[in-house]
């Protein structure tokens, strides 16, 4: 029990930063809350991991579907509520991650749809290959390059509009 426990503090310490990080490019309003969540969605779950590897594909997964179901989530209340929102304002944490040159980015990067977003971020931030993204998203990998080229194009033309 006490091996279990201590892989996993191990696994909780070792990129928590980067997780929060994620969370934020993805869109969460609440980045350490996702994150949390993510874990605890691991912890129940650890007795039948295998590896550590397994462990953080499960968590970068779990991380992209909160974010994307906590944001369908605030898009619904937001349809169903009479007085419209006040201007969102970010987080201190989302802002205290990022700096002041990837503002304009981010916030390009947040207009574009979940899917391509999601595949934007799993690509050019973490690295992922495409077979790891389709993984970690739920489609296939064909769905990932397409998601990803629409995403760099929408992008890019963004981008170049603010110039």
């Amino acid at each position: 029990m006490f091996f279990v426990l201590a892989a996993f503090g191990a696994l909780l310490v070792d990129r928590d930063r980067s997780r929060a990080r994620l969370a934020v490019l993805l869109g969460a309003d609440d980045p350490e809350n996702v994150v949390a969540e993510a874990y605890y969605q691991l912890y129940r779950k650890w007795r039948r991991v295998r590896d550590t590897e397994a462990a953080e594909a499960y968590l970068r997964s779990t991380v992209c579907n909160l974010t994307r179901m906590r944001i369908r989530h605030l898009q619904v209340a937001r349809k169903h509520t009479e007085i419209p929102p006040a201007d969102l304002v970010a987080s201190a944490e989302s802002t205290a991650l990022l700096h002041d040159d990837q503002r304009a980015l981010i916030e390009e990067l947040q207009r574009l749809p979940t899917r391509q977003r999601e595949a934007l971020v799993l690509r050019h931030w973490l690295g992922l290959k495409e077979k790891e993204i389709a993984a970690a998203m739920g489609i296939s990998p064909g769905s990932v390059k397409t998601h990803t080229a629409r995403g760099i194009t929408a992008l890019t033309q963004a981008m170049e509009a603010r110039r």
